[in-house]
């Protein structure tokens, strides 16, 4: 199949060659990750009210990038701002809204993923989204979240594709349900262990409540599957010559009534799942965790943070089997970044899909 000289879609799976192994979710394989069950879709839109969409930018022969949109619920953010944690595994990163989150706990906007260079574009995008909802035409200050990897291998991410416009659309997109993985989105030139990588998601239920994570892979190293070695690509040395060892932005939501406190030691322990996948969070790699709470008991209303208010938070005796399914929903979300990916080339390069048969 030809390139067409320009795609920008909210939704978007592209195969690379005729012929191609058919791409499938790790689950989907026949096998699977850890004990707990997951949501419905297996995806982190089953945290009731999160909404997830894309915008991918294929363009001639060198462009390989895209946004991706993550809405913590569908009414108005800013008014009704979530509880949220960031952690920082490795900060060789540009994670916008870092501070305020870490200062205030909490999140007042979409989250928003895309590539390095165009992180200012993504955030204008975002400003000028929230500055239009209705209710905020007083607003004069608001931290929009917007993570990134580097896709410049794929890529020509000097050539800054994606504008403004195209954060709003990925925004205005953004629905329940399943989600596209793959190369879509802020994982349409990304790789992983040299593979070609992408945006990954998965859930677990736990009781009451629902965990979903969805990641932006970009990251090397030696993979690993099921506790057991898979090789790596065999482009992987001379990439990680070219382009440095590569991020991961790992988003986590939950329905359970979370502080942002117990909110912070939940995204420290998605970082389990990713060690498992054989990351060691390596000099050059950006690995950040964002993690937030949409249950309506816990929002920061503008009521509530004008006065003295208690919120029906879970308690730290309530954390552990969360903490399973952060790492296990991280670990499963990796793995269908890698089994979704489809072989692509850009910018001169080319990355080949994980063939299939080689999952343990």
């Amino acid at each position: 199949m030809k390139w067409l000289p320009v795609l920008l879609v909210p939704l978007l799976l592209v195969a690379s060659s005729a012929g191609a192994e058919e791409r499938m979710r790790y689950r989907d394989t026949g096998r699977s990750v850890g004990t707990l069950p997951t949501g419905p879709a297996n995806a982190i839109t089953d945290v009731e009210g999160v909404r997830v969409g894309h915008v991918t930018r294929i363009e001639g022969d060198a462009v390989r990038t895209g946004v991706t949109a993550i809405l913590p619920h569908p009414g108005n953010v800013f008014l009704e701002k979530v509880p949220a944690a960031i952690f920082v595994a490795n900060g060789f990163g540009k994670l916008a809204g870092l501070s305020q989150v870490a200062e205030l706990g909490e999140i007042e906007s979409p989250i928003l993923l895309t590539n390095t260079l165009n992180v200012g574009e993504a955030l204008a995008g975002g400003v000028e989204w929230v500055l239009a909802q209705p209710g905020n035409e007083a607003v004069r200050s608001v931290n929009v979240v917007v993570g990134e990897t580097n896709d410049g291998y794929l890529n020509d991410i000097r050539r800054r594709s994606l504008t403004s416009a195209d954060a709003k659309a990925a925004i205005a997109a953004a629905r329940p349900g399943p989600v596209a993985e793959g190369n879509v989105g802020a994982g349409t030139g990304t790789r992983l262990f040299g593979w070609k990588g992408g945006i990954g998601t998965a859930s677990r239920r736990v009781g009451d409540w629902t965990l979903g994570v969805l990641i932006q892979g970009n990251f090397g190293g030696q993979p690993v599957i099921a506790g057991k070695a898979v090789p790596a690509s065999p482009a992987q040395a001379a990439l990680e010559s070219q382009v440095g060892d590569g991020s991961i932005m790992i988003v986590v939501a939950t329905d359970a009534p979370l502080s942002d406190r117990n909110l912070g030691r939940l995204a420290r322990r998605a970082v389990v799942g990713l060690a498992r996948t054989g990351s060691t969070m390596a000099n050059g790699s950006g690995d950040y965790v964002i993690a937030f709470s949409t249950h309506p008991d816990v929002r920061r209303t503008a009521e509530r943070r004008a006065k003295v208010s208690a919120y029906a938070a879970l308690g730290n005796d309530a954390m552990s089997p969360l903490f399973t399914a952060v790492a296990e929903a991280t670990e499963e979300a990796i793995y269908n970044a890698l089994t979704m990916a489809e072989t692509m080339t850009g910018n001169g390069h080319r990355l080949e899909a994980l063939p299939l048969a080689l999952l343990p």
